[in-house]
């Protein structure tokens, strides 16, 4: 049999034996240390053994290479500090006077967040070894099988084309994968584990130590004292959150769906003309914008002055909006002014965007159906809310679910309109490094970039996590059921 024969004969009892149920990956390495040779068996041990007695000579050399890689690593590198995983170190760092050098040197210290991190990358290391043992079993037992049978074992050069042709997923998935365990699973344990130690300004590595407290940042989060008002300025802190992230989200939504029908509508004037003003928001950084609004909006900016020689800030104190004390407007200083502010502006930087979205989705809902509509007697009104409102909800639901939890996160806006801008005055938010108009991502970046308190903020980071994981799971869960989309169709 030719090699492309064979090449094809193998492809196909791949699929045959995809086609057929197997065992779980336990199940599978159970079933291979029982039934297999001694070959598969001591594979238990040394992980080329199986494709070496296969005559899988490159094979053998990279697991057997693998192998030692990753054992070298954990019992060299990460045991050490898994061994003091459980105190994070015992000794503090200090200057020792040396009488041969006439210098003072630093001791043998340990760093907390060294042994932290060594310890969580150990422990990541250890999973991937067991899970690749699983593996491996299960690999040189299914060679096992077809050698058993007279069936072709593919040699190194084949599986490299097979992993290039037919499992070139795998092969496509192989670095993103290694890219989330490396940049976001680590440092999530990591974050986790922070939020379980007392690692803050007064336990700060490496002249310091910080070990664990068990779960008593998180009974501060939910509790209130003289001095540690976390609970009070969490629920004032999320309050706010929930508010801003619903305003943001919907106001656009439906503020860019309306212009995209305006733009779209045939008595419109000049369409493009409109459109290219609008998206100018776009290219402009965004950064730049909020710099620019926040200085123009500051208590002594143009937009004042303005306001001031028009007469507007003397009747805005007339109706009781402005304090009679001030002679400005508190834009972005005043806890009321400054969150309607915030919303009105995100407005301006993202309905833009929302507008782009709209109109793409508008221009395909079936014309049809619009004007079958007007056939039956409806007007405008009606057709909006019964016919394009529900078909843009069945196309970008899942899009206005991301919207909202991005927003939750939306630290851009917050922290570059009211940072050095605006002062909190409540004491309890103050005593906890917090203001009014902050959200848990603008207070988290506050308590570890100005006040070094990580501890609370990787609690505060969990809890971010959590409300974002819920409402993301519940919303998607019920914008899948059904098939809402074929309704239009």
């Amino acid at each position: 049999m030719s090699k492309k024969n064979k090449s094809q004969a193998n492809a196909m009892d791949d699929r045959m034996v995809a086609v057929e149920k197997e065992p779980n990956l336990f199940k599978a390495a159970f079933l291979a240390l029982k039934n297999g040779d001694w070959a598969v068996k001591c594979s238990a041990l040394w992980m080329g053994a199986g494709y070496l007695a296969r005559k899988q000579y490159v094979k053998a050399l990279i697991m057997t290479l693998y192998e030692v890689a990753m054992l070298a690593f954990i019992f060299v590198v990460g045991m050490p500090y898994l061994a003091d995983f459980g105190t994070l170190g015992t000794v503090q760092l200090e200057y020792v006077f040396n009488m041969q050098t006439m210098k003072n040197e630093m001791n043998d210290y340990d760093n907390s967040f060294t042994i932290l991190l060594f310890s969580v990358i150990t422990f990541v290391a250890i999973v991937i070894l067991f899970f690749s043992w699983l593996a491996n079993l299960r690999a040189v037992h299914k060679l096992q099988k077809r050698a058993e049978a007279g069936k072709h074992i593919n040699s190194f050069k084949e599986d490299v084309k097979s992993y290039l042709n037919e499992k070139f997923h795998i092969t496509l998935l192989s670095l993103p994968v290694a890219g989330v365990v490396v940049f976001t699973v680590v440092p999530l344990i990591i974050l986790i584990a922070v939020a379980f130690t007392n690692y803050d300004q007064q336990h700060m590595p490496p002249d310091s130590l910080f070990d664990w407290v068990g779960i008593e940042n998180f009974t501060r989060l939910f509790t209130n004292g003289l001095t540690a008002t976390f609970g009070y300025s969490f629920k004032t802190v999320l309050t706010w959150t929930l508010i801003w992230a619903f305003f943001a989200t919907f106001s656009n939504y439906f503020l860019g769906i309306m212009l995209a029908k305006f733009l779209l509508n045939k008595k419109t004037k000049f369409p493009k003309f409109w459109r290219t003003i609008f998206v100018v928001t776009i290219a402009v950084p965004q950064f730049v914008t909020l710099l620019l609004i926040r200085n123009f909006l500051s208590d002594s900016g143009i937009v004042n002055s303005l306001f001031a020689q028009a007469g507007i800030t003397d009747f805005l104190k007339d109706i009781g909006l402005v304090a009679e004390h001030l002679d400005y407007v508190p834009f972005l200083s005043s806890p009321g002014w400054a969150k309607v502010m915030v919303i009105i502006i995100n407005i301006w930087v993202g309905v833009p965007y929302q507008m782009l979205v709209a109109t793409g989705v508008l221009l395909n809902i079936p014309a049809d159906m619009t004007e079958s509509a007007k056939i039956d007697g409806a007007n405008e009104w009606h057709s909006f809310w019964k016919i394009t409102m529900p078909y843009m909800f069945a196309v970008t639901g899942p899009t206005l679910v991301t919207d909202f939890v991005r927003n939750i996160n939306n630290f851009n806006v917050i922290y570059l309109l009211t940072q050095d801008v605006y002062v909190t005055t409540n004491q309890s938010l103050a005593l906890s490094k917090a203001k009014e108009i902050d959200l848990l991502v603008t207070w988290l970046f506050r308590l570890t970039q100005e006040n070094y308190n990580y501890k609370m903020a990787s609690v505060i980071g969990i809890m971010v996590f959590i409300i974002c994981a819920i409402f993301t799971l519940v919303a998607f869960r019920s914008l899948t059921k059904g098939d809402k989309e074929r309704m239009f169709q």
